[in-house]
């Protein structure tokens, strides 16, 4: 994957740096037409990540390019092309939704209120309600819907799944779906919720403390590695394993494929996110 118009979003070597935590040369590539889950533990980064993306909070170093235009350069017409919801609008609790829609609208030349109010019924939004009225879910739904209603390129959500039943996720998945379908707008959203990113994300970046420990096209990062268990644990899979748990009855390893000893466990399987996520962090953060 390059730059320029083959990508919706590159970022290079993003740098913040705060006293208790420290955000190290961040990269990763989303290429137009696709949905990518950024996903690590609380704390991990994700947040200030976004944050910095956007410069609502400014990095000490680093390059973001939208569809080939650098964000430093070009901040204005850069952030018109993208919808960013970062959460469930806590500081408006007393504001109504569609008085907080009028004021959105002002920053936005192309917010479309036809879209909002068309979002607002498939969300069942009722914008005459105050913020505090609206339940943490809905809060979530009303965010994306403001982000959605104008006419951008890269969408990027910080939890848009949080605080969401079941359902209610599924649908928010199903929407994203329909926003790459013409192969030229992106997702990014970060996520804490695994299973949506096995349900959804084609391609996965992955932060740990502050530094990417992986990125790229989903299936291959997981199909890279492979799940073994077993009674023993053998020193050879001691050695291998990026991080093993055992208990006096048995062992279960991460492994890297092309690590993957001969006949070294009884069980051998494909890791789901949420595994790949454990045993990474287990093994304090080392690269994928």
């Amino acid at each position: 994957m390059t730059g320029g118009e083959s990508a919706a979003l590159k970022v290079e070597n993003l740098c913040k740096d705060y006293k208790k935590f420290k955000l190290e040369n961040v990269s990763f590539v989303l290429p137009k037409g696709y949905i990518m889950g950024f996903v690590g533990r609380n704390g991990a980064g994700k947040s200030t990540t976004l944050n910095c993306i956007m410069r609502s909070v400014i990095p000490d170093g680093g390059k973001v390019t939208v569809y080939g235009r650098d964000m430093e350069q070009n901040e204005i017409a850069v952030k018109n092309d993208i919808a960013f919801s970062a959460g469930a609008l806590q500081s408006f609790r007393r504001v109504r939704g569609d008085e907080i829609a009028e004021v959105y609208g002002m920053f936005y030349p192309t917010f479309d209120f036809d879209k909002y109010e068309s979002l607002k019924k498939r969300f069942s939004l009722d914008g005459s309600k105050r913020m505090k009225e609206m339940s943490a879910g809905m809060r979530v739904k009303f965010s994306v819907a403001l982000a959605m209603s104008h006419d951008a390129r890269l969408y990027i959500f910080d939890e848009p799944t949080s605080g969401l039943d079941p359902v209610s996720r599924d649908e928010m998945l199903d929407l994203f779906a329909e926003i790459v379908e013409d192969g030229e707008k992106s997702v990014l959203f970060s996520t804490h919720i695994t299973s949506d990113l096995d349900k959804i994300a084609d391609y996965l970046t992955v932060i740990d403390n502050g530094r990417i420990i992986a990125s790229g096209v989903k299936d291959e990062i997981l199909d890279s590695h492979a799940l073994i268990s077993g009674g023993e644990i053998s020193e050879e899979v001691e050695k291998k394993a990026v991080a093993y748990k055992k208990t006096p009855l048995n062992f279960t390893a991460l492994v890297k494929r092309s690590d993957l000893p001969i006949a070294a466990a009884e069980t051998v399987s494909r890791p789901d996110i949420e595994q790949l996520l454990i045993y990474y962090a287990k093994a304090g953060g080392d690269r994928i």
